[in-house]
């Protein structure tokens, strides 16, 4: 496997903690970097941990997620075998819950911003403990607790991480903060970071201020290094029809057919998209994404001559307005597809089960190549094979709409030449994302022409009317009748002319390789392998006659786990590290636990347990 290329944002972090290991940028604690979405944040908390664990300025690394979803790629960050070998680190982190010792001896621990707030003490004793660098994930969903945040009275659950996560920012070492955005949609400052007043008294973050190093990673950097990839909408125009809220003698209007395609934002924008999003507008959004995802597979499955499922032929992420409307987007979608492929199209949402499992199968593996969601899926989804996304939301905030749009934009080593992939964001033509689109082509060197100066009546809404006029709209219940398609506009943001040079002389990355196990996984897999090995023997043992005098059931199997505890130094499986795991896997295979029974006779439970019956005691070892 050959070593891919530092992007320059990572190489200007390696810098940058290269020089604070070397004393040479002594007053600096703290870095920011502000990544654009899908520019590849993930490597950065790789090469700060390697250089200050390394020198000794920090002893373990605590990486915060926004969600548990993200916990599993944090870790494989740090296995990845490629950039073990390139950066020569040996580092590995886990994914820990709020159970004791959550490095359980490694160089750290991932966590969330709600594992952090459900046991603050936990998290503030180690960070007491060892000098600690804190690694924030999206920082921009924290917000300031200050004087000036806006926040109202009541605090919502956002403040209630930065109120659990500041001490810890206080404790660190060092500290570094990720975002792709550096401004929040409620307009309060994030957390930590410096601020100063800006042109117009507006505030802004203080990008000079003392201590701080930054890194800014553009979206037209990020193409002219090949890191993301052009982004094509395909902007699909359609009109709704609703009945509106009752009025005082319980009727409704029938409003519409309303238009989602117009100049600026009004007041059917709203009611219009959250219609479109329940009835046939969206099933005729979803064929098109569903179509074009057939035939980028089918493509690519000819040009490498395959007939079974593999890699880098394309998936399709699809976003949903909410998880009832998820669930018959996927019941649309298996009805598209033969039966014998009803698994090539999955459901990942809260309220499912497996949702994290189907979350890292759509990553890891070929199948399932469709993927319907609502919110778990956006911020930090580390897989590259998504081609097309087909974007069934309502929100229309600037930064949310970029993680989505990000979710297709990433390279796939697998899927062949760079100027052979392409990114497709199907959504409604409205002139909410319309203005996102028209900012985000601005942004990354596109040439295009600004949106044309409208009458007063129809110039945009402000962020708080646009989120007002939403949840208003939802709350007295209009009831959505019927919408359809009309007409599909194509168009492919692509590098301006001042980034062509970049583009001509940059080069692919290489395949990237099979990941090591993460510590996590590595864990639950010996874990189960354990209990599996103290079932077998007492199962065996009951079924030779060996324990007739001990608890029958599943009294023997706890007995027996219990042994194990005690016979490797009074850890339960859920506390013990990696190698405490595969050193009780080797004592079982040199042992049988019925000889070491004698271990319970001052075990409490076990007695107390015994003693209705009368009789129990730990049976004497010649009965083998």
């Amino acid at each position: 496997m050959s070593p891919r290329p530092l992007r320059s944002h990572q190489s200007e972090l390696l810098g940058i903690v290269r020089a604070i290991a070397a004393g040479e940028a002594s007053g600096v604690s703290d870095i920011l970097a502000a990544v654009t979405p899908g520019g590849g944040k993930s490597l950065l908390p790789v090469i700060a941990a390697q250089a200050l664990i390394g020198a000794g300025l920090c002893e373990r690394i605590c990486w915060v997620v926004p969600r548990d979803s993200l916990r599993l790629q944090a870790e494989e960050a740090f296995a990845d075998p490629v950039w073990r070998s390139a950066l020569g680190h040996g580092l590995s982190v886990r994914a820990a819950d709020n159970t004791p010792d959550p490095c359980r001896g490694l160089a750290g621990y991932v966590t969330t911003y709600q594992g952090i707030a459900a046991a603050p003490d936990l998290h503030l004793a180690e960070f007491r403990r060892h000098r600690t660098l804190l690694v924030v994930d999206e920082v921009h969903h924290l917000p300031s607790l200050g004087h000036n945040d806006n926040t109202g009275g009541e605090a919502d659950d956002a403040a209630g991480w930065s109120a659990a996560i500041e001490p810890l920012f206080s404790l660190a070492a060092h500290r570094l903060l990720l975002s792709g955005t550096l401004e929040r949609a409620d307009g309060r400052r994030i957390l930590w970071l410096p601020y100063r007043r800006g042109a117009g008294g507006r505030e802004e973050v203080d990008l000079a201020a003392p201590g701080w190093a930054v890194i800014g990673y553009s979206r037209a950097r990020a193409l002219a290094e090949r890191a993301v990839l052009p982004v094509s909408f395909g902007a699909l125009d359609g009109e709704a029809s609703w009945l509106g809220p009752e009025d005082a003698q319980g009727a409704r209007a029938h409003l519409g057919p309303h238009r989602l395609r117009a100049p600026a934002p009004h007041e059917a924008t709203r009611p219009a998209l959250f219609t479109a999003l329940r009835t046939g507008f969206a099933d005729a959004l979803l064929r098109r994404a569903f179509d074009t995802t057939r035939s980028l597979r089918a493509e690519r499955r000819a040009q490498r001559a395959l007939d079974a499922p593999a890699r880098g032929l394309g998936k399709l992420l699809v976003v949903a307005p909410d998880q009832v409307q998820a669930r018959r987007y996927l019941e649309t979608l298996r009805c598209w597809v033969p039966p014998a492929q009803a698994a090539t199209v999955a459901l990942a949402v809260s309220q499912e089960r497996d949702a994290h499992e189907t979350l890292a199968a759509f990553r890891l593996t070929p199948e399932p190549s469709i993927l319907v969601t609502v919110a778990m899926a956006y911020e930090g989804l580390d897989a590259p094979e998504v081609s097309v996304v087909a974007a069934l939301t309502h929100v229309r905030s600037r930064p949310w709409l970029e993680q989505m749009v990000a979710r297709a934009t990433r390279v796939d080593p697998q899927a062949g030449p760079y100027a052979t992939q392409r990114a497709t964001v199907f959504h409604p033509d409205d002139p909410l994302f319309a203005r996102f689109r028209w900012r985000m082509e601005r942004e990354q060197g596109t040439r295009a022409k600004p949106p044309r100066p409208t009458r007063q009546s129809s110039l945009p809404l402000p962020e708080w009317l646009e989120a007002e006029m939403a949840e208003t709209r939802e709350r007295q219940g209009i009831v959505p009748l019927e919408s359809n398609a009309l007409a599909l506009r194509l168009s492919t943001l692509r590098p301006g002319p001042d980034l062509a040079q970049g583009l001509a002389a940059a080069r692919a990355p290489d395949p990237q390789g099979t990941l090591l196990e993460p510590p996590s996984i590595a864990e639950r897999r010996l874990r189960q392998r354990v209990g599996e090995l103290i079932a077998a023997q007492a199962v065996e043992d009951m079924a030779d006659g060996l324990a007739t005098a001990l608890p029958r059931g599943n009294g023997l199997y706890h007995a027996y786990n219990a042994v194990l505890k005690h016979a490797t130094g009074g850890k339960g499986r859920a506390a013990m590290s990696l190698a405490e795991l595969e050193a009780a896997l080797e004592w079982l295979g040199r042992n049988r636990l019925h000889d070491h029974l004698h271990l319970l006779e001052d075990d409490h439970r076990f007695g107390w347990r015994a003693r209705p019956q009368g009789a129990w005691k730990p049976p004497s070892r010649a009965l083998r």
